[in-house]
């Protein structure tokens, strides 16, 4: 544990002395040692000070390196305009450095401060690296969003505190309180997030640069079910009454989240509103309290994060060559880069959860959850899943098909380092399958 924080620590001053390539290099190397330090045990282990990991904190953290590695090479285009990309790596390592002690810590303030700390650089990354004036807007709606659903848990952390004389995750059990469950839940609700309180993320997602799309849709989106699967065991109680509300929202919120997908003419807002959608399946299967939802919330967790970030990527592989990000300007791309239309539609297919990639694994097991929660919810879910085929499919078919735009009368080839960045999200999507029951069956 101590070793990769200071590998991540070190890493700091290379990016003034060093290229753009070798520190990309540097953290693809760092996420090949992190995983071959990979533990399979339910329990934490490699425990060093308030530190540990087991297969929940594992899977988080090689998700957080890989998807900052993949950040850095999507990012080319700063390293070519010279465009303060110093800057932009160094806030990369901050933000690995506050993701890494966020999963792995085991005590729940040290949790909660890097938690809060993980903002900052995302939110720089927003407003620095960002395109459209709104993104200074987009940033506040991010900041406090979280930063008003966060304070009422700094207050819940000092009662804990009173009633347990800890706060070590290891040591909590069940608590029957109202209060405790909002004030605590709430921030994750938001960071998930829940319907009703998920307006900051379409907007982050589309003023935010392809590295901060990149980063919300893989990592941060799932700070907050990581941080629900690990209180939950203090709500067990009161959970079994009041839970069925938050089913209820998120169920619904997902489906009508779904049909405005179908209405985006926006690349990145589709994809931007399908993660709420399938966010909203994972968070009411955190919240039946079963073995099935639980499995499931990680995997799908795992999976969106992978499946999202790389829709993020193609649709700026396109917006680099077109200008535009509409869905109707975008169109017929089959006619000029046909070998990127595979990769659309296999990350496509991916977001509908088709087989082979880990979100149909995800679905099974959260679909399980739900009906043997309640079979009422099977009416809701079979809509999610229809409506999450239709629009995965209508942007596929739009950007694909038909007449390529007229206005096109330069354009550049893909380049390798594009088709790389697409391969690394789509192969550990498809190939984790394989190896399934390492991150389903975590407890």
């Amino acid at each position: 544990m101590m070793m990769m924080i200071f590998g991540l620590i070190f890493m700091i001053p290379l990016v003034f002395f060093s290229q753009f390539w070798f520190l990309l290099v540097l953290f693809f190397f760092m996420s090949l040692i992190f995983m071959m330090k990979m533990s399979l045990f339910t329990f934490f282990s490699s425990v060093s000070y308030f530190f540990g990991v087991d297969i929940l904190s594992f899977s988080l953290i090689m998700l957080s390196f890989w998807i900052c590695s993949l950040m850095i090479l999507a990012s080319e285009i700063l390293f070519k305009k010279n465009y303060y990309w110093e800057l932009f790596l160094l806030m990369i390592i901050i933000l690995m450095l506050s993701l890494f002690f966020t999963f792995s810590s085991m005590n729940m303030f040290i949790f909660y401060l890097f938690f809060e700390v993980s903002l900052i650089p995302t939110l720089f990354l927003i407003i620095g690296w960002g395109t459209q004036p709104e993104r200074i807007l987009a940033g506040m709606y991010l900041l406090f969003y979280t930063l008003l659903a966060s304070l009422p848990m700094m207050v819940a952390l000092f009662y804990l505190y009173s009633v347990f004389h800890t706060l070590d995750f290891f040591f909590f059990f069940s608590v029957n309180n109202l209060m405790l469950y909002f004030c605590v839940n709430m921030v994750f609700l938001v960071k998930i997030p829940m319907f009703f309180v998920h307006l900051w993320l379409p907007k982050a997602h589309v003023e935010a640069s392809i590295s901060g799309s990149m980063i919300l849709a893989g990592v941060m989106l799932k700070l907050g079910g990581y941080g629900l699967l690990r209180v939950m065991k203090l709500f067990l109680e009161i959970g079994m009454k009041i839970n069925i509300i938050i089913i209820t929202i998120s169920l619904t919120g997902g489906l009508i989240v779904s049909l405005m997908c179908i209405r985006q003419s926006d690349i990145k807002s589709l994809i931007a509103y399908s993660s709420v959608s399938h966010m909203g399946l994972a968070l009411s299967g955190i919240m039946t309290l079963n073995l099935w939802g639980v499995w499931g919330a990680l995997v799908l967790m795992l999976a969106h994060g992978l499946c999202s970030s790389g829709l993020f990527c193609l649709a700026n592989i396109s917006y680099e060559r077109t200008h535009s990000r509409s869905i109707y300007l975008n169109k017929g791309l089959m006619n000029i880069m046909p070998s990127m239309s595979l990769w659309w539609f296999l990350l496509c297919s991916s977001n509908m959860a088709a087989p082979p990639s880990l979100n149909l694994l995800g679905e099974i097991m959260l679909i399980n959850s739900l009906i043997l929660f309640s079979k009422y919810t099977a009416f809701v879910l079979f809509f999610l899943v229809f409506f999450s085929a239709s629009y995965s499919l209508f942007l596929y078919i739009y950007t694909q098909h038909g007449k390529f735009y007229s206005g096109l009368y330069s354009f550049n080839q893909i380049t390798l380092r594009e088709y790389l960045l697409v391969f690394l999200h789509w192969v550990p999507l498809n190939m984790l399958i394989l190896k399934s029951e390492i991150i389903s069956l975590w407890i």
